[in-house]
Order: structure tokens, then C-alpha cells, then sequence
């Protein structure tokens, strides 16, 4: 690993302009169990009869159970090395980051540091953010609150319409952001550097953020345990725990 860490350091310092590509394998190096992990409401119930509008639709009290578990779980992981990393090096500027988790530890890492100093960067989270809610009548956006599954009567509700809060996630069945979408595409092909880190690159659009970087003549750099589609494409692809890799890598 060594000397592709060296190649990819090289690279990476050289940038003009970086933008990560995050998934699942990054955070669940905090702990944080993959989507499919079987414990909890996970073992008698699929996600999709869960994740979707219409399991909203038919039981919100238990779509809100299964998230007030899935909060308890996500909020209890701390970011990993690997987060910091990406923070440290975010806030030095010209540095996007684009993620696939909805867990949050991202923003975390960036709270963690803007303790320290002021720091901001672009931070597009895809899929949406299990520490906020959104109304399902008028779409607005808040900060968690705590949910009181008692009945459907106890659920929490829109302060503005009234109508019942849901996660701020995107569901099986609905359509990315379109305006963080275009953005990450757009922030990607004006990249020299896409850094793709723990993700398996089978979930479209996201796995073809990357590309976008390459087609505009930057290169793809890789993080991952294991060999993804994206592997043959990438100028240099470590294999490795990305909270080991990326402080080497960014520091």
C-alpha cells in the first residue's frame, strides 16, 4: 500500500480542486450498522416496507418507531479518523464533500472543528440526514425532535401546517434533490481529484459523480477494502480502512 498511498498523495496534494465521494463503508468504521445489518426491527421487517412513502402512508407510527431506533443507534456512533481527516482537510478550502450516509457524522466531524476555528465548506449530503426531520404536507425542514410513538395521535407534526414530520431521508420509491444532485455533478466535473471513499459504486446517480470528475480530465483516486466498479477507472486505488488511509492521505 505504501507506494500507491505515495502516487496518491502526490495527486491529491497537486489538486487544485477536490471533491469526495462517501458511502457506507466510511461510516461503518464508526459503527455504524450497513443498511441491510440485521438486528433490531430490521429482523422482522424488510427496509422497503418501511422506507417508503407508502409504508408512511399505511403505519407512520411504525415507520417512526423503526427510525426513533435507527436515531438512538446512528447517534450513539462518533465520527471516525477517517471523517476528520476529510474535515482537516475541507476546511483549507477548494474541497467539496458529497455523501451517501444519512447518519450525520460528516457534519459532526466539521462541528467538532469549527469549534476550533471557523471552517465551511460544501457538505451535500444525497440521501438526505437522519438529524432532521421534513414535513410531509409542506416540506419544511427541521432539526430532530423527539418522537412519542404511543399512537399516530402522539406522532410529531408540522408546526407551520399541522401535518405529520417525517425523516429527512430520501425513501425507496422518491427521487434525489435535484438541486444537490446538479450540484454535486457540477462541483465533481470542476474537480481535479474525486476522492471515492467506502462506497460499493452499484447505487445510481451517486456512483456516477466520480466519472463526471474524469470525463472533465481529473482523475479518480479510491479508498475501499474492496475493489468496486469504479476501481478500473481510478488513477490510483488503496485498499484499506479509510479511518487508516485518509489521515495518511490528507494530512
Amino acid at each position: 500500500m505504501t507506494t500507491e498511498l505515495s502516487r496518491a498523495r502526490a495527486i491529491v496534494d497537486a489538486a487544485h480542486r477536490i471533491v469526495v465521494l462517501s458511502g457506507a463503508g466510511l461510516s461503518a468504521e464508526s459503527g455504524v450498522p450497513v443498511f441491510r445489518g440485521a438486528q433490531g426491527l430490521w429482523k422482522t421487517h424488510r427496509p422497503e416496507d418501511l422506507a417508503t412513502p407508502e409504508a408512511f402512508r399505511r403505519d407512520p407510527r411504525l415507520v417512526w418507531e423503526w427510525y426513533a431506533w435507527r436515531r438512538q443507534v446512528v447517534f450513539a456512533c462518533a465520527p471516525n479518523e477517517g471523517h476528520r481527516a476529510i474535515a482537516r482537510r475541507a476546511a483549507q478550502g477548494r474541497f467539496a464533500v458529497v455523501t451517501q450516509n444519512v447518519d450525520g457524522l460528516h457534519a459532526r466531524a466539521r462541528a467538532e472543528l469549527a469549534a476550533q476555528e471557523v471552517v465551511g465548506y460544501p457538505l451535500l449530503e444525497l440521501h438526505g440526514a437522519l438529524q432532521r426531520d421534513r414535513c410531509s404536507g409542506c416540506g419544511a425542514r427541521s432539526e430532530a425532535v423527539a418522537v412519542d410513538g404511543t399512537s399516530t395521535a402522539t406522532l410529531p407534526r408540522c408546526v407551520r401546517c399541522g401535518s405529520l414530520l417525517r425523516p429527512d431521508v430520501v425513501w425507496f420509491g422518491e427521487s434525489l434533490d435535484l438541486s444537490v444532485l446538479d450540484t454535486s455533478f457540477r462541483l465533481a466535473s470542476e474537480a481535479d481529484v474525486c476522492l471515492v471513499v467506502g462506497t460499493s459504486a452499484v447505487v445510481h446517480p451517486a456512483a456516477s459523480i466520480p466519472l463526471a470528475t474524469r470525463q472533465a480530465g481529473g482523475v479518480i483516486v479510491e479508498v475501499n477494502p474492496e475493489p468496486t466498479p469504479l476501481s478500473r477507472h481510478a488513477a490510483v486505488s488503496i485498499a484499506g480502512r479509510a479511518a487508516d488511509v485518509l489521515p495518511r492521505l490528507l494530512d
